[in-house]
């Protein structure tokens, strides 16, 4: 199915408020290893030379000022609401959505509000020039659904765009910065696809307070000062971020400025009157395409075309049985359900709620489960509407319980032990492995309202601040980089290699997970390829471990993708642990994980909700 981005206009169709069915969740808070503080760590780890590893890149910021994110370590008790709540990483952007649910609207009009608030708050994360995809439960009709509003490449873009003349991939920054990795955004499709068929508020209400922000001004918060000190450089390179994120004297933005931001408003004031179409047509989206074909020594592709002709997909989801749950994600192009799965399907076979999350076997298992489904991530998964992807057969039970043989060892496996399976697959062929980089600047937005429909966004523009390119008010992608730069390994072909139209891997998790037919908890992360080690370990924490949203939001992470082990600095549990996980055989490399995860637990009691300390994120309701 493929929905058009028609421009909505009056109220929606539907404003619907039933009483909501939940199914009971158990909580019995287990500390262990959550709102423990201590020094950052001690150990040491050699630097290592992955490629995949593009996080050493410019990891994403946290909260706590120049010097890195907070640990984890926070202590803060999970939210609790009656009837519905909104969860996201900006106060602003909740108290939006959370304004438009007392209006009497409805999870998609609150995220709606949320996403374009978002873009003005957190412009290094996301917007209006990115993608994001949404998984989402209709309590009207009882189903799970998720829509595609990932970013495409160019027409005119093929498998040498990220290769100089020499036939050699470019440095990744050389291929960021500019319009060369400005994918067609996807993000207000979305928006507009999914209120015109659930939305209860008008399009205008629902656009009213990000224009209204924008106009009036906000504060700039000390992660958005802290970001813009951090990347000052780059964003200098163009007149439009360096005039909007540096002062009158040439200085970053200090955190406490009052922002106004007159352009973003304009741009949505015509989105709001004409819907997506002036987005995607016209004067707008001609500036765009402008924009990134005369960009400074790095031009685009984009083109017209590219823009008027996107489309969101309507996907079904991916699930996975684990401890009794459903466990429902995006499907490809993202990489992050079918991964989330596989580690899980992996982890059925042993009892991580005997060991606990304080136990270094644990984490063991996790990290091994996690390298494995890291392999076949990196072999089979692009986007199966331009190659084959062996979709069931990556989560098939009996081909991961094979595959848990392996861990089931003792020790850390070799790395030549942990090599890509061979799922089933009706459409088998040779490929090579993918070493695209994926950066973590993102943003995840959970929310339920009264009626029983739950929310599960998340949305990005890749790098922090994409492409640094900003037209209308916002920045666009350099969502293009996330396809592989090389385009074959070993004279195999890459799935993930660049194609005209094609829709590049993501790593992004949106979440619900169902038990009996109804969602009990709504998660997710930014964090780029970390994503599917923050959100494995919250649905552990969750279903293994009965932490409640806020612990499991807070627990220090270790997170394991290709080998070596991250650790999160500044935690005491994070640190002994690591010092297990080395004794084990393990590289162990400590430094800041700044996830960014928001928890919506629906319990027979009401709603749980948690915030990831690391930002500045909030879980709110009534």
């Amino acid at each position: 199915m493929t929905p058009s981005p028609a421009s909505p206009s009056g109220p929606s169709k539907r404003g619907r408020r039933h009483s909501r069915r939940v199914t009971a969740a158990v909580f019995a808070p287990v500390l262990a290893l959550a709102l423990l503080t201590a020094s950052p760590l001690a150990l040491q780890a050699p630097a290592r030379a992955q490629d995949q590893a593009a996080d050493r890149f410019q990891p994403e910021r946290g909260t706590s000022g120049a010097d890195g994110a907070a640990s984890g370590a926070e202590a803060r008790n999970a939210v609790r609401a009656e009837r519905q709540m909104v969860a996201a990483a900006h106060p602003l952007a909740a108290e939006a959505g959370l304004d438009m649910l007392r209006a009497g609207g409805n999870a998609i009009d609150a995220m709606v509000a949320v996403q374009f608030v978002l873009g003005l708050v957190e412009p290094q994360s996301s917007g209006v020039g990115g993608g994001a995809f949404l998984v989402y439960f209709d309590a009207e009709t009882g189903k799970l659904t998720s829509f595609d509003g990932r970013e495409t490449a160019p027409m005119l873009a093929g498998p040498t765009l990220f290769l100089d003349e020499a036939g050699d991939p470019l440095e990744f920054y050389d291929a960021v910065v500019g319009g060369r990795s400005v994918g067609t955004p996807g993000t207000v499709a979305l928006m507009a696809t999914t209120h015109e068929r659930f939305g209860a508020l008008s399009w205008a209400d629902v656009l009213a307070p990000a224009i209204e922000l924008a106009e009036k001004g906000f504060t700039v918060s000390p992660r958005l000062a802290g970001a813009i000190a951090e990347d000052g450089v780059r964003l200098a390179r163009f007149a439009s971020t360096r005039n909007y994120f540096f002062d009158d004297d040439g200085r970053p933005l200090a955190a406490g400025t009052t922002m106004t931001n007159p352009a973003y408003a304009q741009t949505l004031r015509a989105i709001s009157d004409k819907g997506p179409a002036a987005f995607y047509e016209g004067d707008l989206a001609e500036r765009i395409v402008r924009t990134v074909r005369e960009a400074k020594d790095n031009p685009g592709l984009l083109s017209a075309e590219d823009l008027s002709n996107y489309r969101v997909i309507e996907r079904e989801p991916v699930c996975v049985t684990y401890r009794a749950h459903e466990v429902c994600g995006m499907g490809p192009p993202s990489s992050g359900a079918l991964t989330i799965g596989q580690i899980l399907g992996l982890l059925t076979p042993f009892d991580l709620a005997a060991l606990g999350p304080g136990s270094a076997e644990s984490w063991r298992l996790i990290g091994e489960a996690s390298r494995l489904a890291f392999a076949d991530r990196g072999r089979y998964m692009a986007d199966s509407d331009y190659v084959p992807v062996p979709v069931a057969g990556l989560v098939d039970p009996a081909y991961l319980a094979e595959r848990a043989k392996l861990i089931g060892k003792e020790g850390v496996l070799a790395p030549e032990d942990v090599a890509p399976g061979s799922p089933p697959w009706d459409h088998a062929r040779r490929q090579g492995d993918d070493r695209s980089i994926e950066l973590p600047s993102t943003s995840h937005v959970s929310i339920a309202d009264e009626a029983g429909n739950v929310v599960s966004l998340t949305t990005t523009i890749e790098n922090g601040f994409g492409s640094r390119l900003m037209v209308g008010g916002f920045l666009l992608n350099n969502e293009l980089t996330d396809f592989s730069f090389a385009t074959h390994q070993d004279g195999l072909p890459i799935a993930n290699a660049v194609s005209p139209g094609k829709r590049p891997r993501s790593s992004m998790a949106p979440t619900i997970v169902m038990a009996e037919g109804k969602p009990v908890f709504a998660l997710g992360s930014p964090g780029g390829s970390r994503i599917i080690g923050y959100v494995a370990g919250a649905l552990i924490a969750l279903l293994d471990w009965d932490l409640d949203p806020q612990e499991a939001a807070s627990l220090p992470h270790l997170v394991n993708r290709f080998g070596p082990y991250d650790v999160e600095a500044g935690t005491q549990a994070a640190g002994a642990l690591a010092r297990e996980l080395s004794d084990m055989g393990y590289e162990v490399e400590p430094g800041d994980l700044n996830s960014g995860l928001h928890i919506i637990a629906l319990t027979a009691d009401g709603l749980l909700g948690g915030a990831d300390p690391r930002r500045e994120g909030v879980a709110i309701g009534d």
